[in-house]
């Protein structure tokens, strides 16, 4: 045990672990590395949406014996990048799905010559009849992916939605839409690989997911684990961007530097990075539901339509959490939901923060203001009525045994926030005022760590060593991209064995070092894998009162004492833990029923807005959130994860538009790709209610996902407060505003113009 019974170090505001580097310029990124002898690679892509490859030209007037070119053919192994299923080629072989498919890679000493040699190469097509749409693809006259184009679906019931209609006073209906959106890291994609026969592969990426790399370049080059290595580098943003797609840029640096027998690295610059990489699921809700007289549930009926894109990628995991969160925070005792995640020959969508809570969420939110309107009660009232309260069940028949405290999160949020005085004042002022001003409100929850069964499959394991140096080091995978668990993960390790927060360091985040603690998604981080070290630091302490004569009331030095003696004793010191289930958690893969998470985050965020109808443009003017999310393991970083996650869901529902035409992204710029600056976004008040989870990191749940989920559907909510319509569409930009509200057209979001 810790020394001490009061925390020392867990919930306050640590210097950052990596800051100081960062702040001096002295992180290394990977565009900042070389390796002795290493050239640079680029990628030749596809321009149509689908269609088959009939021939490959090269232009003369290359010389291109300078270069090192590599197709499907150089690939040793599986022309598959491994992730739930294997049917995203490495390199475009015999057809292509999407624009912007890798098809050619090239090499050359200088990377100035790539771009010209790259326009060089020259590829013809039999172009087929592309789906671009969810719409065209649910008509399944053109079969682009299995039988019947569709990656993954669910069917969900709960008590008997057929007999519920009869029984209601309100029946109301609503379809919702979402469309992609690019994450915007701030540091592109890129990778460095090293290929030997002797010792296989290398590759220094910028990441999240150090192991999912491994496993697509074990299949690639055919190799054993111990010839893979990966090794993540300082990374600039991610947002769920680099859980799949490093996958692909570290096989093709590696194939390079496998047939160039030296060093490779790739790094896109933004353009490409906009183009070819992974999206938001752009979605389709639509919601019939049955209330009482009073506004209570009856039934909800819920039908979820994703686009995933060229390939499966993520798709199926995106589609189980936007159905597990459609019905939001709210007790309904009958419920059908069925969900379908469909394929389209666009740029494969993946992985984004919220991993499809956002597009669900959006919906039932916007659907809970429209029931609040057609029984005539205020919005807040309309979910305190329906709130979850503990001993509720979910729509998975999930039984609320952790406290829920939504009416404390709701009164907290209505008084931060003036609700009640100032959409009462918005409401004598608006007739009056070319700017419209209005107050909207959002209720939801996000599932910490993975779905299901999720974290049991993952058997994470994760600890602690002690070096000779006379540092403790924190073994995982869990990687730092800007989020803080370089800082949090050390805070944990310092707290469970009572040394300085300055005693801890990160081990490399490299897969030769480091036990496999899954991926750095899904909330589960600091609740997770956290747990697992807080129990390593436990462990290592009983370890040295029982082998090393580590006494009671013991001090840091008498801890790395015991520790050198322990080593005498076993040559290392080093404790780890593998994943243990909290009780009581069952989920059935089959009937999708039961505990689909350990534990809820739970929100209230309330949006100020104001609406020009000169200019017609919408303003986010202040917004508060009120959070429960356990214990705040770090308040400096937790705040700074829901502004920025504020900051996203204004980008999400205001600003943030992929156009495609003809499949293809042509908005791929930092010029006309929209996303809000500093000046965008308003001020935003954090307030934390905590109540600890036993079984998470000192009593943390999740907290990086959630900020997102909520803005979008409070900003729209206050917009149509503001306004008086009803926008059910994001982004919602000024020109969908202005045909609204001068002609009455709605304006259905065009996911391909």
């Amino acid at each position: 045990m810790s020394p001490t019974p009061q925390t020392r170090i867990v919930g306050t505001p640590q210097i950052r672990k990596e800051g100081v580097d960062k702040v001096l310029g002295r992180a290394k990124y990977v565009d900042d590395l070389e390796r002795e002898g290493m050239w640079y690679g680029a990628t030749v892509r596809s321009t149509i949406p689908r269609g088959r490859i009939r021939q490959i030209h090269y232009d003369p007037r290359i010389d291109w014996h300078e270069f090192v070119i590599v197709s499907a053919a150089d690939i040793p192994g599986k022309n598959h990048i491994q992730m739930i299923a294997a049917d995203q080629a490495c390199l475009a072989d015999d057809a292509v799905n999407h624009c912007n498919e890798a098809i050619i890679l090239i090499a050359h000493p200088d990377k100035r010559c790539l771009p010209d040699a790259a326009a060089a190469i020259r590829i013809d097509y039999d172009p087929l009849p592309p789906v671009l749409s969810i719409e065209e693809s649910e008509t399944q006259q053109q079969i682009v992916w299995g039988e019947d184009n569709i990656f993954k679906q669910f069917h969900l019931e709960k008590g008997n939605v057929d007999e519920a209609w009869a029984k209601a006073a309100h029946i109301v209906e609503g379809e919702y839409r979402t469309g992609a959106q690019e994450h915007l890291y701030i540091e592109n994609n890129g990778a460095i690989a090293e290929y030997s026969e002797a010792d296989g592969i290398t590759v220094w990426g910028s990441l999240q997911c150090p192991f999912y790399v491994h496993k697509s370049l074990m299949a690639v080059f055919d190799l054993p684990a111990e010839k893979v290595r990966v090794i993540q580098v300082e990374t600039g943003g991610a947002f769920g961007g680099k859980e799949d797609y490093p996958s692909i840029i570290a096989s093709h640096a590696g194939l390079l530097a496998r047939k160039a027998g030296r060093p490779i690295k790739i790094v896109y610059d933004r353009m490409e990075d906009l183009a070819a990489t992974t999206k938001r699921h752009p979605s389709r809700t639509r919601h019939r539901t049955a209330v009482d007289k009073d506004g209570k549930l009856l039934a909800m009926e819920i039908e979820i339509a994703t686009d995933g894109g060229a390939y499966s990628t993520l798709s199926s995991t995106v589609l189980s959490r936007a159905t597990l969160h459609s019905t939001g925070p709210y007790v309904c005792p009958n419920i059908r939901i069925t969900s379908k995640a469909w394929a389209t020959n666009t740029v494969p969508s993946g992985a984004f923060r919220g991993f499809g809570a956002p597009q669900s969420i959006f919906a039932i939110e916007r659907h809970m203001e429209q029931i609040a309107r057609a029984v005539g009660v205020d919005s807040a009232e309309i979910r305190r009525r329906n709130f979850l309260h503990d001993g509720d069940t979910t729509a998975t028949e999930q039984v609320m045994v952790e406290p829920v405290i939504l009416d404390t999160l709701l009164e907290r949020a209505l008084k931060e926030s003036g609700y009640h005085a100032r959409r009462k004042q918005f409401a004598l002022d608006n007739p009056h005022s070319p700017i419209k001003r209005g107050m909207g409100i959002a209720a939801f929850y996000h599932g910490s760590g993975f779905t299901g069964s999720g974290e049991r499959y993952l058997n994470s394991l994760a600890g602690i060593d002690v070096t000779q140096q006379g540092k403790v080091r924190v073994l995982v995978s869990s990687t730092e991209f800007g989020q803080g668990t370089n800082t949090i993960l050390t805070q944990i390790a310092a707290e469970s064995l009572g040394v300085g927060y300055d005693d801890v360091i990160m081990a490399p985040s490299d897969t030769n070092i480091v036990p496999n603690s899954g991926p750095t998604v899904a909330s589960r981080t600091s609740m997770v894998v956290g747990h697992l070290i807080e129990r390593s630091g436990h462990q290592l302490i009983a370890m040295l009162q029982a082998e090393a004569a580590l006494p009671d009331g013991y001090t840091a030095g008498d801890f790395f004492g015991a520790c050198e003696r322990y080593r005498e004793l076993h040559d290392k010191v080093e404790s780890l833990c593998r994943y243990e289930a909290p009780p009581n958690i069952y989920w059935d893969d089959q009937k999708y029923r039961g505990e689909a998470y350990p534990a809820f985050a739970w929100a209230v965020y309330v949006a100020e807005v104001a609406v020009d109808t000169t200019t017609y443009s919408a303003e986010v003017k202040n917004f508060c959130t009120v959070q429960e999310v356990g214990r705040v393991l770090n308040p400096t970083l937790a705040a700074g994860q829901i502004e920025g996650g504020v900051a996203q869901g204004i980008g999400y529902a205001l600003y943030e538009k992929v156009l495609l035409k003809n499949g293809r992204m042509f908005n791929n710029q930092m010029t006309n790709y929209i996303m809000p600056t500093a000046q965008d976004v308003p001020p935003i008040s954090v307030v934390f209610e905590g109540i600890p989870f036993n079984y998470g990191a000192y009593g943390a749940k999740g907290i990086g996902e959630l900020p997102h989920d909520g803005p979008a559907p409070a900003i729209l909510n206050a917009i149509q407060d503001a306004t008086g319509e009803n926008f059910t569409s994001i982004p919602l930009l000024p020109e969908d505003i202005f045909l609204r509200m001068t002609t009455n057209i709605n304006v259905e979001e065009p996911l391909a113009v």
